[in-house]
């Protein structure tokens, strides 16, 4: 199952709010709306957190329409666009209808000064009809995913992922994701502690695992086999520090081996594997951002067994080290309006290791 992605670069948190601007539109859906104004709406993570100036812009006037069947009313015009350090597009009303050419050239405009762009959902397909994503890579909700490639050829598309940071330009897959690509973008700009705290105040993960393999429709276990695979998984989560075989998990969940690496394909779109080498980075990952410990106590309480072994699988997955990934996000204050370079890792999450790899640098992980 991929990784998240890489953080953004560090640096002073200015005085003056960051200014985010959302666009709002005629049949937009309101949980479209509603996440970037959650994540960067007032008081979410609570005091301490940096400043930020939101406004939901429109290019229509008079009151919008929305899917639930009530109607809403956008404060401010395109111009806030030209005001704003972020732009949010969290969705759009139907990909094969083109966006005004009056909202095109304001998302245009608002690249070429500077500002980081964001398109949420279908929201990409706004950001690939004003030309901010040729030759990048970009996702979407899979389900128009191959659509989106066929229009777009020109499109780096990365149909399995759940957001792809470029650097200034951002998309995300559907709905669920945006939460997923937002709180990435707070993190980038707040620091990992205060995206922990919205997460908390939304009730949501800070980090989401996985890709949108996992959501897209596919057949589910059947009978309680679910319910033990859960178990199993929260077992293994509260003793990541241990290693796990295949055959032992299988008798936990009082399944055959065979049955057991289906039936967790089948629930989740990943193998134990991948899942368990996922679930270790993310904790080293966090353990990073958030202690002074070594790299040894780290590697050991992930399970990656020493810091050599963290180290080669951050090199594999991540393209970085431990030690780069620290200074990183320990670094403080962040700064609101950084703008991270273009051409780094640039993709969360990222493509899975080979199991040929995987077994020769970290065979200690997993018994197989």
């Amino acid at each position: 199952m991929p990784s998240r992605p890489l953080p953004s670069p560090v640096a002073t948190v200015p005085d003056a709010p960051h200014r985010v601007a959302v666009l709002a539109f005629d049949g937009i859906s309101p949980f479209h709306l509603s996440v970037p104004c959650m994540v960067f709406g007032p008081d979410m993570a609570g005091s301490g957190r940096p400043a930020f100036e939101l406004q939901v812009c429109a290019d229509e006037g008079g009151p919008l329409r929305t899917t639930a069947g009530f109607t809403i009313a956008a404060t401010h015009g395109l111009a806030a666009l030209a005001r704003a350090q972020t732009v949010i597009v969290p969705s759009w009303r139907d990909p094969a209808e083109a966006p005004p050419a009056a909202l095109l050239q304001a998302l245009r405009r608002a690249h070429a000064r500077g500002t980081r762009v964001v398109g949420l959902c279908l929201g990409a397909f706004v950001l690939a009809e004003a030309g901010l994503l040729d030759g990048r890579p970009a996702t979407t909700h899979w389900h128009l995913a191959p659509e989106f490639a066929r229009r777009f050829p020109q499109i780096d598309v990365r149909p399995d992922v759940l957001y792809v940071d470029d650097g200034d330009v951002l998309t995300s897959a559907g709905t669920a994701a945006g939460i997923d690509c937002c709180l990435h973008l707070l993190r980038g700009l707040a620091g990992a502690d205060v995206a922990a705290r919205v997460a908390r105040r939304m009730v949501v993960a800070p980090h989401r695992q996985g890709g949108q393999a996992q959501y897209i429709e596919q057949p589910l276990p059947r009978g309680g086999a679910d319910h033990r695979l859960a178990a199993v998984m929260a077992w293994v989560l509260a003793h990541l520090d241990e290693p796990h075989g295949l055959d032992a998990l299988a008798a936990r969940a009082a399944m055959s081996r065979r049955s057991f690496t289906r039936r967790f394909r089948e629930a989740t779109g990943s193998t134990v594997l991948q899942w368990l080498q996922d679930q270790r980075l993310a904790r080293a990952q966090r353990l990073l951002e958030t202690s002074s410990k070594p790299l040894e106590r780290i590697a050991a309480e992930a399970g990656f067994g020493s810091a050599l072994s963290l180290r080669q699988w951050f090199a594999s997955r991540l393209g970085t080290s431990p030690s780069a990934y620290r200074k990183a996000w320990m670094t403080h204050p962040r700064s609101a309006d950084a703008l991270p370079p273009r051409g780094g890792p640039a993709s969360g999450p990222a493509e899975p290791v080979p199991r040929r790899a995987l077994e020769g640098h970290f065979a200690p992980l997993v018994r197989s």
